[in-house]
């Protein structure tokens, strides 16, 4: 994936997956970066309800994708740094993935009052003419383009063409845009309709490389070099899913039994902390990957009552949450801040660069977007989290974007800095237990009860 990952860190490749792209210039970014107001005091006096801090939380997140967002293309900046250090001046170049989620935020915007119809309306019109010219491989985008002129920036030596994960982010996003328009005034249907004409021309098929399972990876010079099979458990469930629904370029059911879940070894029996947890979590055997895994597949993807012959999506995912939830009760390492009030491994930024943070991997940092895009799951344990946050840590981990990447009581590594990839779900999936209305509308789709039911899934959406 991230080259400087494959040279420079010795731990498995799954632990980072598509998250660890965010992270090429983290190492020396971050190291040792503390945020210039250290108090404490919460950023608002009076105390907020449960309902307000949600909402307060959602708006100023969406705000990334709002202000934040790249000047020419609409779209979402793969970092914001309010340090304005940026050591590859890559502030302009925009995150697809990310764009995807943002795409899904601008729609919470409108709903939440936090922009109009019609100023949402042109902002995902913005994108989406951007997008239509930019740079893709056999249909699928690239990780990063350049915002100023939609070219892409290779995010590694060999990883300079289509990225099918990404890609499956950001279709999560334009479909939901889709289905929010589609009944709308003569622009908002054209809108819908461009966004279907993209996303029809995502060759998920290509991508196959000539076998049953979906890869990762293609470049226009370098092929099938990066040779990254998508297999086992990981965030890439809703990839396999829209490759089986797309109505132009789809995969055989085989793709998804064969590849993803590996002839059925997808299959496990693990109970860290006596949660059941269904599904191999790669190179995490007995226990859970980082905590994104239950995110970004659901941002559209609703997971309550959604099952297939591995596993109960909804069970699995909320017992993931609770095993990061009692790993940081327990803290076997005895960090600084762990406790039911400050919990949730991810990858993010970290103390000493960028990694795949979870119980087999904690480093003493908190990812804020952990538990706060686990609310649907777990909305006792994460509201403990979010009031924690902002009531107690205050200004020393809330910024004019919601709250910042990643933090560390044990090392006093309070740096003023995001990611696109990290703030979108905390919108998102506040939303969905809110309203569910990113799970409504995905779901909505045709083609994606199509694809389900083609995988044998069950769904009480499946209409």
């Amino acid at each position: 994936m991230r080259k400087p990952l494959y040279l420079l860190l010795s731990l498995p490749l799954w632990l980072y997956s598509c998250h660890n792209k965010s992270a090429d210039t983290s190492a020396t970014a971050t190291t040792d970066i503390v945020a210039s107001d250290t108090t404490t005091s919460a950023p608002d006096t009076a105390r907020l309800s449960d309902e307000e801090l949600l909402t307060k939380v959602q708006q100023n997140t969406f705000q990334y994708f709002w202000d934040g967002a790249e000047p020419n293309s609409g779209a979402a900046p793969e970092r914001i740094h309010l340090d304005n250090e940026y050591p590859q001046n890559d502030q302009r170049v925009v995150a697809i993935g990310a764009t995807g989620f943002g795409m899904m935020g601008i729609l919470v915007g409108i709903e939440r009052g936090f922009i109009t119809r019609e100023q949402g309306f042109r902002r995902l019109q913005q994108i989406t003419n951007f997008l239509e010219k930019a740079d893709r491989f056999h249909g699928a985008w690239p990780h990063w383009l350049e915002g100023e002129t939609g070219k892409v920036k290779p995010f590694s030596k060999n990883d300079d063409g289509g990225d099918l994960v990404e890609t499956a982010f950001l279709v999560q996003g334009m479909l939901c845009v889709r289905q929010y328009f589609a009944q709308g005034n003569a622009e908002e249907k054209a809108l819908a309709a461009q966004l279907d004409k993209l996303w029809r021309g995502v060759e998920w098929d290509w991508y196959r490389n000539g076998q049953n399972v979906l890869y990762w990876h293609w470049s226009p010079d370098k092929a099938w070099v990066m040779n990254f099979p998508v297999k086992g458990y990981n965030e890439c469930l809703v990839m396999y899913v829209l490759a089986a629904a797309s109505p132009t370029h789809t995969v055989p059911a085989e793709v998804y039994h064969e590849g993803w879940a590996r002839n059925g070894a997808i299959r496990a029996n693990a109970t860290p902390y006596g949660y059941k947890i269904a599904l191999a979590h790669n190179d995490h055997p007995g226990s859970v990957g980082p905590l994104f895994w239950a995110h970004y597949s659901y941002l559209g993807l609703d997971p309550l009552g959604l099952k297939d012959r591995y596993a109960d999506y909804w069970e699995h995912n909320k017992n993931h949450t609770l095993v990061n939830v009692a790993y940081a009760k327990d803290n076997p390492k005895h960090f600084k801040g762990y406790g039911e009030n400050c919990w949730g491994l991810t990858s993010s930024y970290s103390v000493d660069g960028y990694a795949g943070h979870s119980p087999t991997n904690d480093l003493g940092v908190i990812s804020p977007t952990a538990a706060i895009s686990s609310y649907p799951y777990t909305p006792g344990e994460s509201m403990k989290v979010i009031r924690h946050l902002y009531e107690d840590l205050g200004k020393k981990v809330w910024g004019k974007y919601g709250f910042y990447d990643a933090f560390s009581e044990e090392k006093n590594w309070f740096p003023q800095r995001y990611l696109g990839i990290d703030q979108g779900p905390e919108v998102v999936m506040l939303e969905n237990a809110r309203s569910g209305l990113l799970w409504d509308l995905f779901m909505s789709c045709p083609e994606v009860q199509t694809g389900l039911r083609k995988l044998d899934f069950e769904s009480p959406k499946l209409k």
